[in-house]
């Protein structure tokens, strides 16, 4: 039985809450164990949850029409997952949304999610900044892409996520940094 701890922690670094508000709140969330390779949502699933992950780790990706995977996120402890258009919408997902190891979810339904927000208009607040934050991420992931040099995005996510390098395979980080497996590995062997 989850203990809500972490999210509640997580919470408090961005709003104030009351311990009955976040007491409300938990009512909420279901909690869900994830096995490490299962799957949360697939391709043209649409998304039913918004999930917090108190443990493990997430990936979310599509895979094109030649069969390679392009990894959208990871999401460790403390993060938020899923896809905000299918959630918000009812439209089919692109992605699917794995665990990478074996996870401790919370998941809150769109309908809870509108009670949470209606009743407690702190949440309200806490889930624009996220979204905010992840807005602000996602476009300087993209100029990133754009712009830097394949050595420029490793050093960038090595500094900003240093255990992702030890918790994801190196395919997958070649993957979401947008080089081939072959550059990661020239990269990596001249930052020994």
């Amino acid at each position: 039985m989850p203990t809500f701890d972490y999210l509640h922690k997580k919470v408090l670094e961005t709003i104030k809450v009351t311990d009955a508000e976040f007491d409300f709140a938990r009512t909420l969330f279901m909690p869900k164990k994830l096995r490490k390779r299962r799957f949360l949502m697939g391709e043209g699933d649409v998304c039913k949850y918004t999930v917090f992950v108190e443990k493990g780790l997430l990936r979310s990706y599509t895979v094109d029409e030649k069969g390679a995977e392009h990894i959208l996120q990871f999401a460790m402890e403390g993060w938020w997952s899923g896809d905000l258009y299918s959630f918000l919408t009812g439209e089919p997902s692109p992605y699917y949304i794995e665990a990478l190891e074996d996870c401790e979810l919370l998941l809150i339904t769109k309908p809870s999610w509108d009670l949470l927000l209606d009743e407690v208009p702190a949440f309200e607040r806490y889930f624009r900044i996220l979204i905010q934050n992840n807005l602000i991420a996602t476009q300087k992931r993209l100029i990133g892409t754009m712009s830097e040099t394949a050595e420029e995005k490793y050093c960038k996510l090595i500094k900003d996520y240093p255990d992702i390098i030890q918790r994801v395979p190196q395919h997958m980080v070649a993957s979401y940094i947008g080089i081939t497996r072959e550059t990661l590995s020239r990269i990596r062997s001249q930052h020994k």
